[in-house]
């Protein structure tokens, strides 16, 4: 009787390993994108960003003289 796979079975399997994969790539994806890391690298991304502006400012602001 264990033994035996209806049609019932194999859906209710599928749909456990479905729901398993999405679980685990959900946590996968939100660790990935909310690791400290990735906000302290971002932190110095933006940084950098404000250098990058104010020297192309500056470097406008000779150009224009």
């Amino acid at each position: 009787m264990l033994n035996s796979t209806t049609n019932n079975t194999v859906i209710i399997r599928n749909y456990i390993i479905l729901t398993a994969t999405v679980m685990f790539a959900a946590m996968g994806l939100t660790d990935t994108f909310l690791a400290p890391t990735r906000a302290g690298q971002q932190d110095r991304l933006n940084n950098y960003g404000q250098v990058v502006s104010a020297g192309m400012v500056s470097y406008s602001k000779t150009l224009g003289r």
